[in-house]
């Protein structure tokens, strides 16, 4: 548990689909071990099919309300996730002056799916399992003691 960050902001272009989602998956992982946020460059507003999605893994997040980065009460995380190349260019200037780690990881915008709702869904769902591998490789949690 020693080598994982104490906080941790997940960074979108809109805080309404892929930071939100990774703010809880994280969240759920890890509890109050890790401080966790999420941010967009621009505000938008929640994806009601991301809330769908996650809420099929128990996770809701319908009362989750978007924000910016100028809006984050601390401004200060050992560790920046950026989740589209927007949030990663912000991020950068945003964390030029500080000892702050900056990750990006390359999660595709599941809003850009064109098609049925089955198949925009689909598209969702494959953002939310991609992030839930890439949280579970880069924080993973404590393992049981054995009994």
């Amino acid at each position: 548990m020693s080598d994982l960050p104490a906080s941790v902001l997940f960074v979108c272009s809109l805080n309404s689909i892929r930071s939100p989602m990774a703010e809880a998956i994280l969240k759920s992982l890890h509890g109050r071990r890790i401080f966790v946020q999420s941010a967009g460059v621009r505000r938008g507003e929640l994806d009601p099919l991301a809330v769908e999605v996650m809420d099929e893994l128990g996770l809701d997040l319908a009362r989750h309300r978007p924000k910016t980065l100028e809006e984050l009460e601390d401004g200060f995380f050992d560790l920046v996730v950026t989740l589209s190349p927007e949030a990663h260019h912000r991020a950068l200037e945003m964390t030029r002056e500080s000892a702050c780690e900056v990750e990006f990881w390359r999660i595709p915008d599941p809003s850009l799916v064109e098609g049925s709702r089955e198949q925009r869904l689909a598209a969702y769902r494959a953002v939310r399992d991609l992030l839930l591998r890439r949280i579970r490789e880069r924080f993973p949690p404590a393992p049981v003691p054995a009994s």
